[in-house]
């Protein structure tokens, strides 16, 4: 008997410590609940301080581009680079000005940029020849190369539209008017200056895109001297081209985009060169309209 009672003692300590074991497992998961949660709202708080913090960023981004925005908008006002079309011109085709012969002016124009390397090269012998002409652009390379069509507006050039993605085929009104809208809208975001003067990609006039910009109001301004520049033909022949229609009026059509310009850049300069030493001076678009305006005015007064 004492014996068992000897056993019994070390089984009643084991049972003891057991229960004093679990007792305080049960207040340490009392005493670190409160911290978990604790730890959750902390993180909760956190997440929701750096959403506001990320708006607030958005708002100030979207806040600096507005002014941007706003302040390219004026440099261009400031610099003239706004201009309004004559009621004639509205929804006309324009292949060149109609001027008398002595008035000997020329409108050199760029199509299918803007464009890495010759852009910037035409612009800067145009620069060196205090020189302003007239860059149609295609809407997918104002979007790819910004700060170059922000260079063409700074400079003093007039920049006019050339369809978003430079399409031969067949458009409906509203692919028509995408085409169009889309690239007037990212020229205005870019530069601050609303165009609204068109030429069609490849002088094509039954596509839909011509008929949609007549009805809008573009002027669809054409070309009386080709330079057949896209076909890649030698710099003799490029200037050759250029000159053997030009006349007092008359609008140049050249490429700075589109493919490998350089042999336009190397003939650029002869082409300066050789109309000014026939007595030309050089016009942007709208200077060549507004030209013919007054003298149509004129015309019209002493009938």
């Amino acid at each position: 008997m004492e014996q068992n009672k000897s056993l019994l003692w070390p089984q009643g300590i084991l049972i003891a410590l057991l229960a004093l074991g679990a007792t305080l497992s049960i207040a340490v998961i009392m005493l670190l609940r409160p911290n978990a949660s604790e730890a959750q709202s902390n993180q909760r708080i956190n997440i929701n301080n750096n959403l506001v913090a990320k708006v607030g960023t958005q708002k100030r981004i979207e806040g600096l581009k507005a002014a941007m925005l706003t302040s390219w908008q004026q440099e261009a006002q400031a610099k003239g680079l706004g201009y309004t079309l004559a009621k004639r011109f509205q929804g006309a085709v324009i292949k060149e000005a109609k001027l008398s012969p002595n008035q000997k002016v020329i409108a050199l124009t760029f199509d299918d940029g803007p464009w890495p390397e010759s852009t910037a090269q035409v612009l800067e012998i145009l620069k060196q020849n205090n020189i302003k002409a007239t860059f149609f652009v295609v809407g997918q390379n104002v979007k790819n190369y910004p700060d170059l069509l922000k260079r063409v507006s700074t400079e003093g050039h007039v920049i006019a539209n050339h369809t978003w993605h430079h399409w031969y085929h067949f458009m409906n009104q509203q692919a028509a008017a995408y085409e169009i809208e889309h690239t007037t809208d990212m020229i205005y975001q870019i530069t601050g200056v609303k165009t609204n003067l068109f030429r069609p990609p490849g002088g094509i006039m039954h596509n839909g895109v011509a008929t949609y910009a007549k009805n809008a109001k573009y002027a669809i301004v054409m070309w009386s001297s080709d330079s057949i520049d896209y076909s890649q033909p030698t710099v003799p022949k490029l200037i050759d081209n250029v000159f053997r229609l030009a006349k007092p009026g008359g609008i140049v059509l050249m490429h700075d985009g589109g493919g490998n310009r350089s042999r336009t850049v190397q003939a650029l300069p002869e082409i300066i060169n050789r109309f000014r030493k026939q007595g030309y001076r050089f016009v942007t678009i709208p200077e060549l309209l507004e030209m013919e305006d007054k003298a149509q005015s004129v015309i019209a007064k002493k009938k």
